[in-house]
């Protein structure tokens, strides 16, 4: 399909730079298969839902994975993006001109890195020098990463480091925030227990490349970067019992759909899954592992405005952007959620 499908037109108002407080105060638009559109908020999650169903989350933290350094007297930037193994990690590279293979980039607070090999997609893989786990490095040199639609109006500040992660937060790796669960808090997960609505955790460590544009004018020929994910084998059959139970498995979040997804088999049972995945989810795509997808508003063009429009339908989904842009909802990452149900 034409990228530019999946395009609109977005004023820059509407993109939100702090999220809302609490948490679980945003806004949400409830998104049917069809029938009018609901405006509603995140608390509202309880009566939204039924008894028996189950949401799932994304439970990667956030890494302070942006570093500043210098090779020689330029001056480049790496964002980290995947990790190779416990010393090397694969970044995308600001100022990367001026590297060569086997060049030494030296970062702040006396933390150092060889670039090693450059890569077909212009990242490159850095071995970092000496014997400290990168995790710790990271936390003395490093920065929150904010998505670049932030990160260009204001600077990563101390409230970021807590706002930009999620209450589920466990296993380091993410360069990039699961943001749908942003909106979740402790009070918000004991009125769903309540009512009866379940939730697990898997893992996928989100990279860096969920912030690349898609250059590819059809999406034939975008290549999404692979990510790094789990899911236990008892979630797993967890999950598999809600729905043979009637219950739904809702995903919160692009990046619990997609791994489920990967882990999903041709009869949509959700299989114990480790390793990498560069599933790529557009229209015409059969979704097997979910029935519904609680997720914010994304950006013109990319690749979760197409996962949406898999799930929800194109026309579907530019409707109700189309909505939320005039009903004043706040986009992208520290912005309102959805809560699209197609069944």
């Amino acid at each position: 399909m034409r990228v530019d499908l999946f395009d609109f037109e977005l004023p820059p108002e509407r993109i939100a730079l702090r999220p809302a407080r609490p948490r679980d105060a945003a806004r949400m638009l409830v998104v049917r298969g069809e029938g009018a559109f609901e405006d509603a908020g995140v608390r509202d999650l309880p009566r939204l839902l039924h008894a028996g169903d189950v949401l799932v989350f994304n439970d990667t933290r956030v890494i302070p994975a942006q570093l500043e350094g210098r090779r020689g007297e330029a001056r480049v930037g790496a964002t980290l993006h995947k990790r190779v193994d416990l010393r090397r990690w694969q970044a995308f590279v600001r100022n990367a001109k001026r590297l060569r293979e086997g060049d030494e980039i030296s970062f702040s607070g006396g933390v150092s890195a060889i670039a090693e090999t450059r890569h077909a997609d212009g990242s490159w893989t850095l071995a970092f020098a000496g014997e400290e786990p990168v995790e710790l490095l990271l936390e003395r040199a490093g920065t929150l990463p904010l998505p670049p639609y932030i990160a260009s109006k204001r600077g990563t500040d101390a409230a970021d480091r807590e706002d930009y992660q999620t209450m589920f937060a466990a296993k380091d790796g993410a360069v990039a925030a699961p943001t749908a669960a942003l909106h979740f808090t402790p009070r918000l997960m004991s009125a769903l227990q309540a009512a009866g609505i379940a939730h697990e955790t898997l893992t996928l460590h989100v990279g860096a490349g969920t912030f690349l544009p898609v250059k590819a004018e059809d999406t034939t020929e975008h290549r999404m970067h692979s990510e790094w994910g789990r899911i236990e084998p008892n979630a797993a059959e967890r999950l598999n019992a809600v729905r043979a139970a009637g219950g739904r498995v809702i995903a919160v979040g692009t990046t619990s759909l997609r791994l489920l997804e990967s882990a999903a088999d041709d009869t949509g049972t959700i299989r114990a899954f480790s390793g990498d995945t560069d599933i790529f989810i557009t229209p015409g795509c059969t979704l097997r592992a979910v029935d519904g997808l609680m997720t914010n508003f994304h950006l013109p063009k990319s690749t979760l405005m197409m996962l949406v429009s898999a799930l929800m339908g194109r026309e579907r989904m530019l409707a109700a952007y189309a909505h939320a842009i005039a009903s004043r909802y706040r986009f992208y990452s520290y912005g309102d959620a959805s809560l699209l149900l197609p069944g």
